[in-house]
């Protein structure tokens, strides 16, 4: 369960991730802090993220989706001190660093549950009914998922967001 203060509402470059650690769905927060690199070499470093999929990350960012971000520096926390390994917080971690290089807050109701692939798609995620459930007993209003993956929910109150590759949730939540 992710706790917001109403002072992070307005602040870019965070994201919430919905995984699944065990059996239990879990909501998670990711920041990321984007900026321009002032000792030449970029810097990346992660918290509680592995360094090699936030760079394979960047590189598709940069290459598919034609964002410049060969000369940022780009720090990714999961708060709370935990290590996720799950790919299915992929999305949200691509959508912090977005929010954070255009400096525009992402909705705090609206949550992430996806995979990215190499070609810049978004992947279907295992168990994606159990999150996005999950999501909306905790309220949220919004929650985006492939659209491979094959949900047969009825009666929730989310908003079940249906991406097939990035630039759909960069028109959905910057443009």
């Amino acid at each position: 369960e992710v706790l917001l203060s109403k002072s992070d509402s307005g602040l870019s470059g965070t994201a919430i991730a919905s995984t699944v650690e065990g059996m239990r769905p879990l909501m998670i927060e990711i920041q990321a802090l984007v900026s321009s690199a002032v000792y030449g070499t970029p810097q990346r470093s992660t918290t509680g993220y592995n360094a090699k999929r936030l760079n394979m990350l960047l590189a598709v960012l940069e290459k598919r989706a034609g964002f410049k971000l060969g000369a940022k520096d780009v720090f990714l926390n999961i708060t709370g001190g935990i290590t996720v390994d799950d790919p299915a917080i992929d999305l949200a971690v691509i959508a912090a660093i977005l929010s954070s290089n255009a400096d525009i807050p992402i909705e705090k109701n609206v949550c992430f549950a996806a995979e990215i692939g190499l070609a810049g798609e978004i992947r279907p995620v295992q168990r994606v009914e159990q999150r996005i459930l999950e999501a909306d007993k905790l309220g949220f209003s919004t929650i985006f998922v492939s659209k491979n993956n094959k949900i047969a929910l009825k009666n929730t109150k989310i908003n079940i967001e249906l991406v097939s590759k990035i630039e759909d949730v960069v028109n959905k939540l910057f443009i």
